[in-house]
């Protein structure tokens, strides 16, 4: 069987990730990471917890390794697969397994995207056990005491039928995540972008009115993300209601009437 080492360059942060703490996360997740508890992290898009992660790999000096979840995911994307290289088959370990077998952290993104029998293959993993069945090459591979293991999810924006079963959520920890404060939102902002307080502080009030349309004609409203972005394009002199448009509205919705209304908003700021 072969199994891939990690290497310092793939997956550990050298350099500090900017985060401003809205509330005690880092406290908690430390704490949680010194008692070997999994940890999930609830919260809209774009509003930080991937940057958290990345964040908190750093402070801890662990690797970390990041899986996007999707529809296709399958338990063996996760573990690993046979695969035939130069004439011979070897066992090649999937992105969870390294995590395991090195003592990374393995952050599971949007984790209810992925398939209901994916999201079983974690659960020995997320509790006292810690240990991860590799049934095609009849190995349980235990988590070594540096291993932790995050998952994230929007509660806001999945259905029903993708919602958190209790069966996995009851095994973690969980952190609420939300958008910052309007004033820390603006200081997020102007460190990113660098584009003056002023204009930040328009950009938090042109958010603020497009959340309060969430469900009013928006799945979501403007993220700290998006603000970012916009911010960026008006630092490099793209004028602040055509950067509203192209980094905000145009990426919350394709309606006409909506994007309309949006640039109207954006108008009456800027």
């Amino acid at each position: 069987m072969t199994a891939r080492a990690l290497k310092p360059e793939e997956y550990f942060i050298e350099q500090e990730p900017y985060y401003e703490p809205v509330g005690d996360e880092i406290e908690v997740f430390e704490a949680a990471y010194r008692q070997k508890l999994p940890v999930l992290l609830k919260g809209p898009t774009g509003c930080g917890k991937t940057r958290f992660m990345e964040h908190m790999a750093w402070r801890l000096k662990r690797p970390l390794i990041t899986v996007s979840c999707h529809d296709d995911l399958t338990a063996s994307d996760l573990v690993g697969r046979f695969l035939i290289t130069g004439g011979e088959t070897v066992w090649v370990d999937g992105p969870l397994a390294r995590a395991v077998r090195n003592g990374g952290i393995c952050y599971l993104d949007e984790i209810v995207e992925a398939r209901k029998d994916t999201m079983v293959v974690i659960h020995p993993l997320a509790d006292d056990r810690r240990v991860l069945p590799m049934e095609k090459v009849g190995e349980l591979l235990e988590a070594p005491e540096e291993f932790a293991l995050a998952i994230s999810y929007n509660p806001g924006y999945q259905s029903v039928l993708k919602d958190l079963k209790q069966s996995t959520r009851q095994r973690f920890v969980a952190l609420e995540f939300d958008y910052p404060g309007a004033e820390l939102e603006a200081k997020i902002i102007v460190t990113e972008s660098g584009i003056d307080a002023e204009a930040a502080g328009k950009l938090v009030k042109f958010a603020h009115m497009t959340r309060n349309l969430k469900g009013s004609g928006l799945d979501e409203g403007a993220s700290t993300r998006l603000l970012v972005h916009a911010a960026k394009l008006m630092a490099s002199g793209v004028p602040p209601v055509t950067a509203c448009r192209a980094a905000v509205a145009e990426a919350l919705t394709d309606d006409g009437e909506m994007l309309a209304a949006v640039k109207e908003l954006s108008a009456s700021l800027f």
